[in-house]
């Protein structure tokens, strides 16, 4: 109960535009997956996910969070994409969300 009150009051507050796109990350107990989101047309700029990568198997979850932020800020680039608004989804910024935002730092995203 507390996480869908969490995801309501962040969603509430944070939106993504054109040219500041929401930054969402979906946790799950094996995988993570990130969207950059244009709220205002409702689209998809970019995704990616740790499925896509096989070389990822075994790895813990804090490592493939750590890949999946260089991924999703490479195709943010090639999307044009340099400031986004993080969308936690209702995950204490701690760990795994810790680690995937600061590897999407490191690799050219700002937020």
């Amino acid at each position: 109960m507390r996480n869908i009150k969490s995801v309501r009051r962040i969603r509430a507050k944070v939106s993504g535009t054109s040219a500041r796109p929401r930054l969402c990350l979906a946790v799950s107990l094996t995988n993570l997956r990130a969207q950059l989101i244009d709220d205002v047309s409702a689209k998809t700029i970019a995704s990616a996910t740790t499925l896509s990568n096989k070389d990822l198997k075994g790895k813990s979850l804090t490592q493939k969070a750590e890949w999946l932020g260089a991924q999703i800020a490479e195709q943010a680039k090639k999307a044009k994409v340099k400031n986004v608004v993080f969308d936690r989804g209702g995950k204490i910024y701690h760990g795994r969300v810790k680690a995937f935002a600061e590897s999407a730092r490191a690799a050219g995203l700002e937020f």
